[in-house]
Protein backbone atom coordinates (compact mmCIF):
# COMPACT_ATOMS: atom_id res chain seq x y z
CA UNK A 1 0.00 0.00 0.00
CA UNK A 2 2.57 1.82 0.69
CA UNK A 3 4.44 1.68 -2.47
CA UNK A 4 0.95 2.34 -4.22
CA UNK A 5 1.07 5.78 -2.69
CA UNK A 6 4.35 6.34 -3.71
CA UNK A 7 3.85 5.65 -7.39
CA UNK A 8 0.56 8.02 -6.95
CA UNK A 9 2.73 10.35 -6.01
CA UNK A 10 5.24 10.32 -8.64
CA UNK A 11 2.34 10.04 -11.06
CA UNK A 12 0.94 13.46 -9.61
CA UNK A 13 3.99 15.16 -10.53
CA UNK A 14 4.23 13.81 -13.98
CA UNK A 15 0.94 15.27 -14.41
CA UNK A 16 2.42 18.49 -14.79
CA UNK A 17 4.36 17.03 -18.15
CA UNK A 18 0.21 17.06 -18.94
CA UNK A 19 -0.53 20.08 -18.25
CA UNK A 20 2.77 21.51 -19.80
CA UNK A 21 1.53 19.99 -23.16
CA UNK A 22 -1.73 21.62 -23.19
CA UNK A 23 -0.11 24.72 -22.01
CA UNK A 24 1.16 24.79 -25.98
CA UNK A 25 -1.58 23.50 -27.55
CA UNK A 26 -3.45 26.50 -25.97
CA UNK A 27 -0.78 29.02 -26.80
CA UNK A 28 -1.47 28.09 -30.40
CA UNK A 29 -4.69 28.40 -30.04
CA UNK A 30 -4.08 32.19 -28.97
CA UNK A 31 -6.28 31.10 -25.27
CA UNK A 32 -3.98 33.13 -23.35
CA UNK A 33 -5.95 32.61 -20.23
CA UNK A 34 -6.72 28.94 -20.23
CA UNK A 35 -3.30 28.84 -20.25
CA UNK A 36 -2.53 30.81 -17.16
CA UNK A 37 -4.99 28.84 -15.00
CA UNK A 38 -2.97 25.91 -16.54
CA UNK A 39 0.04 27.74 -15.08
CA UNK A 40 -1.57 28.19 -12.00
CA UNK A 41 -2.48 24.49 -11.67
CA UNK A 42 1.27 23.15 -12.60
CA UNK A 43 2.32 26.13 -9.84
CA UNK A 44 -0.38 24.01 -7.42
CA UNK A 45 1.58 20.47 -8.07
CA UNK A 46 4.88 21.84 -7.96
CA UNK A 47 4.05 23.34 -4.47
CA UNK A 48 2.52 20.27 -3.48
CA UNK A 49 3.96 17.19 -4.58
CA UNK A 50 7.65 17.42 -2.83
CA UNK A 51 5.99 18.00 1.07
CA UNK A 52 3.79 14.68 -0.05
CA UNK A 53 6.30 12.80 -1.29
CA UNK A 54 8.84 13.63 1.93
CA UNK A 55 6.11 12.78 4.38
CA UNK A 56 5.06 9.34 2.48
CA UNK A 57 8.88 8.57 2.16
CA UNK A 58 8.32 7.87 -1.20
CA UNK A 59 12.51 7.82 -2.30
CA UNK A 60 12.37 5.12 0.51
CA UNK A 61 9.23 2.84 -1.17
CA UNK A 62 10.56 3.47 -4.84
CA UNK A 63 13.78 3.72 -5.26
CA UNK A 64 14.08 3.03 -8.54
CA UNK A 65 12.80 6.26 -9.40
CA UNK A 66 14.68 9.36 -9.17
CA UNK A 67 11.68 11.91 -8.54
CA UNK A 68 13.94 14.99 -8.42
CA UNK A 69 14.75 14.41 -11.68
CA UNK A 70 11.04 13.83 -12.98
CA UNK A 71 10.55 16.92 -10.94
CA UNK A 72 13.34 18.98 -12.52
CA UNK A 73 12.10 17.87 -16.11
CA UNK A 74 8.29 18.68 -15.47
CA UNK A 75 9.21 22.25 -13.91
CA UNK A 76 11.90 23.17 -17.49
CA UNK A 77 8.51 22.17 -19.39
CA UNK A 78 6.02 24.25 -17.20
CA UNK A 79 8.07 27.09 -15.86
CA UNK A 80 10.73 27.52 -18.53
CA UNK A 81 9.56 25.74 -22.08
CA UNK A 82 5.75 26.78 -22.07
CA UNK A 83 5.97 30.40 -20.75
CA UNK A 84 8.21 31.14 -24.06
CA UNK A 85 5.79 29.78 -26.50
CA UNK A 86 2.78 31.31 -24.61
CA UNK A 87 4.50 34.65 -25.06
CA UNK A 88 6.05 33.80 -28.99
CA UNK A 89 2.88 32.93 -29.78
CA UNK A 90 1.02 35.76 -28.72
CA UNK A 91 2.75 38.51 -30.00
CA UNK A 92 4.52 39.47 -26.58
CA UNK A 93 7.63 39.42 -28.38
CA UNK A 94 9.54 41.19 -31.50
CA UNK A 95 8.07 39.82 -35.10
CA UNK A 96 10.08 37.27 -37.06
CA UNK A 97 12.89 35.49 -36.00
CA UNK A 98 14.08 37.98 -33.29
CA UNK A 99 11.44 36.42 -31.38
CA UNK A 100 12.57 32.70 -31.49
CA UNK A 101 15.77 34.54 -30.58
CA UNK A 102 14.47 36.31 -27.48
CA UNK A 103 12.50 33.54 -26.33
CA UNK A 104 15.85 31.35 -26.73
CA UNK A 105 17.83 33.19 -24.24
CA UNK A 106 15.54 32.03 -21.26
CA UNK A 107 15.02 28.74 -22.44
CA UNK A 108 19.10 28.19 -22.91
CA UNK A 109 20.30 29.91 -19.64
CA UNK A 110 17.37 27.80 -17.67
CA UNK A 111 19.33 24.46 -19.01
CA UNK A 112 22.26 26.02 -17.71
CA UNK A 113 20.37 26.05 -14.34
CA UNK A 114 18.70 23.06 -14.24
CA UNK A 115 21.58 21.01 -15.04
CA UNK A 116 24.00 22.99 -12.15
CA UNK A 117 24.27 20.50 -9.06
CA UNK A 118 24.23 23.19 -6.66
CA UNK A 119 21.59 24.80 -8.37
CA UNK A 120 19.31 24.00 -4.99
CA UNK A 121 21.72 24.39 -2.58
CA UNK A 122 21.96 21.88 0.99
CA UNK A 123 20.38 25.12 2.56
CA UNK A 124 17.61 24.72 0.58
CA UNK A 125 17.91 28.18 -1.62
CA UNK A 126 17.29 28.49 -5.15
CA UNK A 127 21.12 29.78 -6.72
CA UNK A 128 20.47 32.45 -9.33
CA UNK A 129 17.52 33.38 -11.06
CA UNK A 130 15.25 30.48 -10.31
CA UNK A 131 13.68 30.11 -13.69
CA UNK A 132 10.09 31.20 -12.93
CA UNK A 133 9.31 32.40 -16.27
CA UNK A 134 5.89 31.41 -15.88
CA UNK A 135 5.48 34.46 -13.12
CA UNK A 136 7.37 36.52 -15.58
CA UNK A 137 4.91 35.81 -18.60
CA UNK A 138 2.00 36.29 -16.35
CA UNK A 139 3.14 39.93 -15.56
CA UNK A 140 3.56 40.39 -18.96
CA UNK A 141 0.00 39.46 -20.03
CA UNK A 142 -1.24 41.47 -16.98
CA UNK A 143 0.35 44.95 -17.81
CA UNK A 144 -0.08 43.91 -21.26
CA UNK A 145 3.88 44.86 -21.62
CA UNK A 146 4.99 45.27 -25.03
CA UNK A 147 7.61 43.40 -27.51
CA UNK A 148 10.74 45.84 -26.39
CA UNK A 149 9.97 46.04 -22.66
CA UNK A 150 9.61 42.28 -22.53
CA UNK A 151 12.82 41.55 -24.56
CA UNK A 152 14.77 43.54 -22.03
CA UNK A 153 12.87 41.80 -19.18
CA UNK A 154 14.03 38.53 -20.22
CA UNK A 155 17.83 39.60 -21.12
CA UNK A 156 17.92 40.74 -17.77
CA UNK A 157 16.61 37.72 -16.07
CA UNK A 158 18.51 35.19 -18.41
CA UNK A 159 21.81 36.80 -17.31
CA UNK A 160 20.90 36.75 -13.62
CA UNK A 161 20.40 32.95 -13.93
CA UNK A 162 24.37 33.30 -14.15
CA UNK A 163 24.25 35.55 -10.84
CA UNK A 164 25.18 33.33 -7.63
CA UNK A 165 22.20 35.10 -5.80
CA UNK A 166 20.60 32.63 -3.25
CA UNK A 167 16.69 33.05 -3.91
CA UNK A 168 14.31 31.51 -1.56
CA UNK A 169 13.26 28.48 -1.99
CA UNK A 170 9.63 29.09 -0.47
CA UNK A 171 8.55 25.51 0.80
CA UNK A 172 12.19 24.43 1.90
CA UNK A 173 14.16 27.50 3.04
CA UNK A 174 14.03 27.60 6.63
CA UNK A 175 13.95 31.18 7.60
CA UNK A 176 10.81 32.72 7.93
CA UNK A 177 9.48 29.39 6.53
CA UNK A 178 5.82 30.57 7.41
CA UNK A 179 5.70 33.92 6.24
CA UNK A 180 7.30 32.54 3.12
CA UNK A 181 4.67 29.92 2.93
CA UNK A 182 1.95 32.17 3.49
CA UNK A 183 2.96 35.07 1.52
CA UNK A 184 3.35 32.35 -1.86
CA UNK A 185 -0.11 30.91 -0.82
CA UNK A 186 -1.34 34.50 -0.62
CA UNK A 187 -0.50 35.35 -3.87
CA UNK A 188 -1.43 31.66 -5.95
CA UNK A 189 -5.00 32.90 -4.62
CA UNK A 190 -4.17 36.79 -6.24
CA UNK A 191 -2.87 34.98 -9.47
CA UNK A 192 -6.38 32.85 -9.82
CA UNK A 193 -8.49 35.91 -8.95
CA UNK A 194 -6.70 38.74 -11.32
CA UNK A 195 -6.53 35.69 -13.89
CA UNK A 196 -10.29 35.62 -13.44
CA UNK A 197 -10.64 38.97 -14.27
CA UNK A 198 -8.51 39.47 -17.01
CA UNK A 199 -8.20 41.71 -19.05
CA UNK A 200 -9.32 44.31 -16.91
CA UNK A 201 -7.36 44.03 -13.51
CA UNK A 202 -7.43 46.28 -11.62
CA UNK A 203 -4.24 48.49 -10.52
CA UNK A 204 -4.60 47.65 -6.81
CA UNK A 205 -4.63 43.91 -7.30
CA UNK A 206 -1.61 43.81 -9.82
CA UNK A 207 0.11 46.09 -7.26
CA UNK A 208 -0.90 44.33 -3.98
CA UNK A 209 0.57 40.93 -5.85
CA UNK A 210 4.19 42.40 -6.81
CA UNK A 211 4.43 43.15 -3.11
CA UNK A 212 5.17 39.52 -2.46
CA UNK A 213 7.52 39.82 -5.19
CA UNK A 214 9.49 42.69 -3.69
CA UNK A 215 9.16 40.95 -0.57
CA UNK A 216 10.71 37.42 -1.70
CA UNK A 217 13.43 39.89 -3.72
CA UNK A 218 14.48 41.88 -0.68
CA UNK A 219 14.38 38.65 1.62
CA UNK A 220 16.42 36.38 -0.80
CA UNK A 221 19.00 39.56 -1.24
CA UNK A 222 19.19 39.75 2.46
CA UNK A 223 19.78 36.18 3.26
CA UNK A 224 22.13 35.87 -0.02
CA UNK A 225 24.24 38.80 2.01
CA UNK A 226 24.17 37.44 5.54
CA UNK A 227 25.20 34.10 4.47
CA UNK A 228 28.27 36.05 2.65
CA UNK A 229 31.62 34.89 3.40
CA UNK A 230 29.99 31.03 3.81
CA UNK A 231 30.40 28.33 0.97
CA UNK A 232 27.40 28.26 -1.25
CA UNK A 233 25.70 25.37 -0.93
CA UNK A 234 26.88 24.42 2.83
CA UNK A 235 23.72 24.04 5.08
CA UNK A 236 24.35 26.80 7.49
CA UNK A 237 24.57 25.10 11.33
CA UNK A 238 20.90 24.06 13.11
CA UNK A 239 19.80 24.55 16.70
CA UNK A 240 20.30 21.68 18.68
CA UNK A 241 16.95 20.03 19.46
Amino acid sequence: MERLAAWLVHAYTAAGAVLALLMVHFSYQHEVTTVLWLFLAAMVVDGTDGMVARRLRVKEHVPELDGALLDNIVDYLTYVLAPMVLLWANGYLPDGAWGGVVASLPVVASCYQFCRTDAKTDDHFFLGFPSYWNVVAFYVVVLELGATTTTVLLVVLSVLVFVPIKYVYPSRTETFWYANMAGATAWLVLFGVMTALLPDVPLGLTLLSMAYLAYYVVESLWLTFRSRGKPVGVAAPQPAP
